[in-house]
């Protein structure tokens, strides 16, 4: 099967996701009164789009606030500032009576499969609840519809009656795929969705996801640490840390050439198939800064080794170096922007 990145996409869409500097911060409570005696910077200001039948990966260490920004725009959690527009209409700061027509648009497939099903529906159930609440099917017509989402996502329709325990790991996500597929989305949010797989098993359940993107064009923001599955999937990825994109870019033309040193370091520290050949560069310095106190000016300054006095003070905004490549870096943005 082609990757992603070979899969053509129009540049001419018009976003079917817009996402404008979000921001999340959590209280850190504590004394009697339990107020707030500190913040912890979760997202800091983040934007991007996402086409019609494209998948964005996102990339970061844990804690960079990938999760968070996933939340956000499923409508789970509200930013503090910041927009989410879907089709071109407004979705965060709504009620949840006010997001229901969005509901059908926006579906989450969850890290853990079993956590995010109910254990004492049977499988059928769970998927066909989203079509009573949404499409208003009962009865036989209810009972085909769900065998038919169970085919396509490779289950048998016998195995409607069971119960979430009696499946797999790669079922469950199954079932939680049939789920959010059963009210025709246009997005599905997968926060790192293939993680509690086996490795055979997670090639199944990303191929299951490419097939239907195409049948269905769906768009994904797809979550995940293991990089080669981003590689394989995304058609752009953004590269997080400590609650920022630092780099944005084509799939190919982020893994052939990255600009942020972050993100030089990510794909250094994937371990090669041959244990006689060695990369030869030099692990990062230090530990990621807590959120509760990020550092100012570029978060990255305290790891990196290109940091010059105006990282410790200045935000690095967002550069176009080349058509379709971002990188929020004074250093590389300066070098390999065209005059």
């Amino acid at each position: 099967m082609a990757s992603a990145s070979e899969r053509s996409m129009s540049e001419s869409e018009k976003p079917l996701l817009q996402v404008e500097k979000l921001v999340k911060r959590f209280p850190v409570r504590g004394g009697v009164l339990g107020r707030a005696r500190a913040f912890v910077h979760a997202v800091d200001g983040v934007s991007f789009t996402l086409r019609a039948g494209e998948t964005l990966g996102i990339v970061g260490e844990s804690g960079c606030g990938k999760s968070t920004l996933a939340r956000m725009i499923v409508g789970l959690i509200q930013p503090d500032t910041g927009m989410i527009r879907l089709r071109d209409r407004r979705v965060s700061g709504l009620s949840p009576r006010q997001m229901r027509p969005f509901r059908r648009e926006i579906q989450f497939v969850f890290q853990d499969p079993y956590a995010s099903l109910n254990p004492r529906l049977r499988a059928g159930t769970i998927v066909g609840e989203a079509l009573e609440n949404f499409a208003g099917l009962s009865g036989r017509e209810l009972t085909d519809r769900v065998a038919t989402l169970f085919a396509r996502v490779g289950l048998h329709p016998a195995q409607m009656d069971k119960y979430p325990h009696e499946f797999s790991g790669g079922q469950r996500q199954r079932l939680g795929i049939a789920r959010g597929l059963a009210v025709g989305p246009s997005l599905i949010v997968a926060d790192e969705p293939v993680s509690a797989l086996d490795v055979s098993v997670q090639a199944q359940v990303i191929n299951l996801m490419m097939d239907l993107q195409q049948e269905f064009g769906l768009a994904y923001l797809f979550i995940a640490h293991d990089l080669a599955v981003v590689q394989h999937i995304s058609h752009r990825v953004a590269v997080m840390y400590l609650g920022r994109i630092v780099e944005l870019a084509s799939q190919r033309s982020l893994f052939s050439a990255p600009l942020h040193p972050y993100t030089e370091a990510l794909l250094n520290s994937v371990p090669l198939p041959d244990p006689a050949t060695r990369s030869g560069t030099q692990v990062l310095a230090g530990e990621v800064p807590s959120p509760i106190r990020p550092p100012p000016g570029c978060h990255f300054h305290t790891r990196c080794p290109l940091a010059e006095a105006r990282c410790r003070t200045e935000i690095p905004p967002m550069t176009e170096t080349r058509p379709g490549h971002f990188v929020s870096c004074h250093v590389r943005a300066a070098a390999n922007t065209s005059p």
